[in-house]
């Protein structure tokens, strides 16, 4: 590991003292930070900072779950490990806990770490018959209504083949690793992270018969919003919102 890439949680104090000893103990290595770390640091802020993604051999998470997820998105599919340090609440995934963090790390740099894969889904948004948005996902993505009380109706299909119509508050199509976030709580499994399946997760449906389905990592998952509402929204990993438009 030549570049190692620092995602922080804001205003974390612990993530700065952390970012500061990294950088003194492992001197071979290039250490790259995002702005806001940088500025705390006193190190020159990276012009470009789609470089942490495009140039990091390690990513190394000083913060939450919230944080982690980012980073991710920031490989934009690069295969590089991520390890992560828990200075958040949850812990699901960044689960080394501090003591333990700098020999984990020293293992990582040392290429003696043993990797955990995860599958990532990839999301398209059409309108109008056009790509509007692509992006990627390590836990999920969630058509949801937004304040008003009123279901809409979600028409989804896999492979070009009709399942359902879900009358529903939503639908989450979420990875194994997402299983134990927002699809748990709409009733989902819980799967293992390193089965490789997707979950489709209907959020309180209208119908008893309708619960959540699990299928293999290469179907194609369609879910076209029927109703004409005004208050659906896609969230793409908690972190990129947007709203919906029938059909």
């Amino acid at each position: 590991m030549k570049t190692i890439s620092l995602v922080a949680k804001n205003n974390k104090a612990e993530a700065v003292q952390y970012a500061r000893q990294i950088k003194e103990r492992f001197p071979a290595c290039t250490v790259l930070a995002e702005r806001h770390l940088a500025e705390a640091l006193g190190w020159p802020p990276l012009e470009d900072e789609t470089e942490l993604g495009g140039k990091a051999d390690l990513v190394v998470v000083l913060g939450g779950d919230g944080t982690l997820i980012k980073a991710a998105r920031m490989l934009g599919g690069r295969p590089a490990p991520i390890l992560g340090v828990n200075l958040g609440s949850l812990g699901f995934l960044t689960e080394i806990p501090e003591g333990e963090f700098f020999p984990l790390l020293e293992a990582a740099v040392a290429g003696t770490a043993k990797a955990d894969p995860r599958m990532k889904l990839t999301v398209r948004l059409f309108r109008d018959g056009k790509v509007l948005i692509e992006d990627e996902v390590l836990n999920d993505v969630v058509m949801n209504k937004g304040a008003l009380a009123r279901i809409a109706d979600h028409e989804t299909s896999i492979n070009g083949k009709f399942v359902t119509l879900y009358k529903s508050d939503g639908v989450i199509v979420s990875t194994p690793t997402g299983s134990t976030a927002y699809s748990l709580s709409a009733n989902g499994p819980i799967v293992h992270p390193a089965a490789d399946c997707i979950i489709v997760t209907p959020i309180c449906p209208h119908a008893l018969t309708q619960r959540p389905i699990v299928v293999t990592s290469e179907q194609v998952i369609s879910i076209v919003l029927k109703s004409d509402s005004t208050d659906v929204y896609l969230t793409i990993d908690g972190q990129v919102g947007l709203a919906l438009k029938q059909g």
